[in-house]
């Protein structure tokens, strides 16, 4: 994501890093402001310098704020990003954003690092009552795993299009869902991920009875 906004910025300096799978990495800085699970920032290494929009991936009580991201190579900050070292500064907005939970029973839909707000909802106390359908194309992408399968069991559904594994519904998550005949049209949807899976998630969503208005996406460029 992009950002052009005249928001303030103010320095941080990194406190932790790891890259977490093969080209996803996980950052942290110490919390020094209030969000809501679900909410972004931006990000820049230069104070006046171009930002990009990360959700945060953090309870909203935790010390530390922490972004997930996959480097892009021909991104303008990722390459940037996973050079980072504990100790170097990056410039930061204040939070924002409405993609944010609450604690009524609703349908999380996450791609990639799409997972980032549900996983800041999940550490915030928002994960019961939830289903999450998380796809990715390869088992070892599925970062969290261990923690949103022990919480939510069989309400935990992994969706991968690139590898076999009997736990994991083989295919991508629109394929999940286009085989779904009992979606509950009173809940919400909440869907983050590419701009691709969004717009062809929401409209299987609606042709199979979802009101529009319970549909709430955010979309990573």
């Amino acid at each position: 994501m992009t950002t052009n906004d005249s928001h303030q910025v103010s320095p941080v300096s990194i406190s932790f890093t790891e890259e977490l799978s093969e080209g996803i990495y996980l950052i942290g800085f110490k919390r020094e402001f209030l969000f809501r699970a679900g909410q972004v920032i931006g990000i820049a290494m230069e104070e006046k310098g171009p930002r990009r929009l990360y959700s945060i991936c953090s309870g909203e009580l935790e010390e530390e704020i922490h972004i997930l991201y996959k480097v892009v190579d021909e991104g303008f900050l990722t390459p940037q990003l996973s050079d980072l070292e504990i100790g170097n500064t990056i410039w930061i907005t204040a939070p924002g954003g409405e993609f944010t939970g609450d604690k009524d029973p609703a349908v999380w839909i996450a791609t990639g690092t799409g997972i980032a707000p549900f996983y800041s909802m999940f550490r915030s106390g928002l994960g019961e009552n939830k289903t999450l359908l998380h796809g990715n194309r390869f088992l070892e992408q599925f970062n969290f795993y261990d923690e949103f399968q022990e919480a939510l069991g069989q309400d935990y559904i992994r969706c991968c299009s690139a590898d076999n594994d009997e736990e994991v519904y083989q295919g991508r998550i629109t394929g999940y869902l286009e085989e779904q005949d009992a979606l509950i049209p009173a809940l919400k949807y909440y869907l983050c991920g590419s701009a691709d899976m969004v717009v062809e998630a929401r409209d299987i969503l609606i042709s199979k009875g979802i009101p529009f208005g319970n549909i709430i996406s955010e979309i990573y460029f």
